[in-house]
């Protein structure tokens, strides 16, 4: 998954895919608290066309690109004498990431985001992932991949960022059990009853972390934890009843990696994502985040809980499409985007983003996907049907 790269000759070159998101401008942030360590090719976002502007002329790549082609003048017009080329487009943002940077964040939200990692991933680049979707969508194709152009992924989440850092790779037969930690989100203690009622303002407040809003609702329904079971199972070459969940409302510790004498290693910090983005940007040495540091003197406790999978059930149906394999873990995560974003625009209730999951699931084939058209197929059926399941929820009220 990772191999230590050469000793660097000067400033690492970094293109930020989703520089606009909360991944994006916390890289950014770090690259800024360490002049002279990096060097900025390109920089991407989706419409947030003002700020990636003001995130170029600051950084000063050598491209900048709108993935929506309707902001393309203002996107040129605002980098007007700053020397830094503009463009837009899909294309132009698998062309961003096909540029000479030797390090990558993959911070683009979503199924969007798998054509430009995929990109960076066949020119061998050492990929930082934070779009979790890239391995549920297409885990199998993807690890063919990085196998076959020698790329290395980094994972950014802090739960599987917690694990590879305490993940002994060349001692894999001494690994026992990976244990992901979850804070529960917003509705954790919530009856059923109020949860139906729950609106997307509080959907998006969660507890501990700074998240984008459809990650944030991820983490309410808990099917953020979903897709990470998912993901680890690519990732660290895991089975499904090796990863394990566990509720624990103080997110200090990040996740652990259980080994075979009983031993189980943890990585713990504060619920900053500075922390894990720093780890894969600095790797494999170390670099300064300006995150608040541990004291457990004023913590004072950790607690944990068992996940409660029928006030949950998106944690059952992740599990069931890591078990049917194929096709199922991208209709997930196809059916899931949908939903998110019809809840989000108030035409389903909370309760509804994993029913139009699980209906989707249902009714959608999970074929072998041998290629990134057969991802993409998948995708597209699942985000149709899920449509219409949506359509139809949203008409009864």
């Amino acid at each position: 998954m990772a191999v230590n790269p050469a000793p660097l000759r000067g400033p690492r070159g970094v293109t930020v895919l989703g520089a606009t998101g909360s991944v994006g401008c916390n890289t950014l942030d770090l690259i800024a608290r360490n002049p002279g360590r990096y060097r900025v090719e390109a920089l991407t976002a989706g419409r947030n066309v003002d700020l990636l502007i003001e995130q170029a002329r600051t950084f000063k790549p050598a491209l900048a690109v709108i993935a929506d082609p309707a902001l393309y003048g203002r996107l040129k017009d605002g980098l007007s004498g700053s020397g830094v080329e503009a463009a837009a487009g899909a294309e132009a943002v698998v062309e961003a990431a096909q540029r000479p940077a030797e390090w990558v964040m993959a911070g683009i939200v979503g199924a969007a985001g798998l054509a430009p990692t995929l990109a960076a991933v066949r020119r061998g680049a050492i990929v930082a992932f934070a779009n979790k979707e890239c391995l549920v969508s297409a885990g199998a194709f993807m690890l063919a991949e990085v196998k076959r152009h020698g790329a290395t992924l980094l994972p950014v989440d802090s739960e599987h960022n917690a694990i590879f850092q305490v993940f002994e790779t060349d001692r894999r037969e001494a690994i026992e059990r990976i244990i992901l930690t979850a804070s529960g989100g917003p509705f954790r203690t919530m009856d059923h009853a109020a949860m139906s009622q729950v609106t997307p303002v509080q959907a998006v407040a969660h507890p501990n972390w700074v998240m984008g809003d459809k990650i944030s609702v991820d983490s309410a329904t808990m099917m953020n934890k979903g897709l990470e079971i998912i993901e680890a199972h690519y990732l660290f070459g895991m089975n499904d009843e090796q990863i394990e969940v566990v509720i624990h409302p103080q997110s200090v510790i990040h996740s652990m990696v259980g080994y075979i004498d009983g031993s189980v290693l943890a990585q713990l910090g504060m619920p900053d994502m500075r922390t894990p983005i720093a780890y894969a940007l600095g790797w494999p040495a170390r670099i300064t985040a300006p995150v608040a540091r541990l004291d457990f003197t004023r913590i004072g406790h950790l607690t944990f809980e068992a996940p409660d999978v029928e006030r949950f059930p998106a944690l059952k149906l992740a599990r069931q499409a890591l078990q049917c394999g194929g096709g199922a873990p991208t209709i997930l995560n196809a059916a899931n985007e949908v939903a998110v974003h019809g809840f989000l625009a108030g035409r389903i209730g909370f309760l509804d983003i994993a029913r139009t999951v699980e209906a989707t699931l249902g009714s959608v084939p999970a074929r072998a996907l041998a290629s990134l058209g057969d991802v993409l197929a998948a995708d597209g059926e699942a985000r149709v049907r899920a449509k219409e399941v949506v359509e139809m929820r949203s008409r009864r009220g």
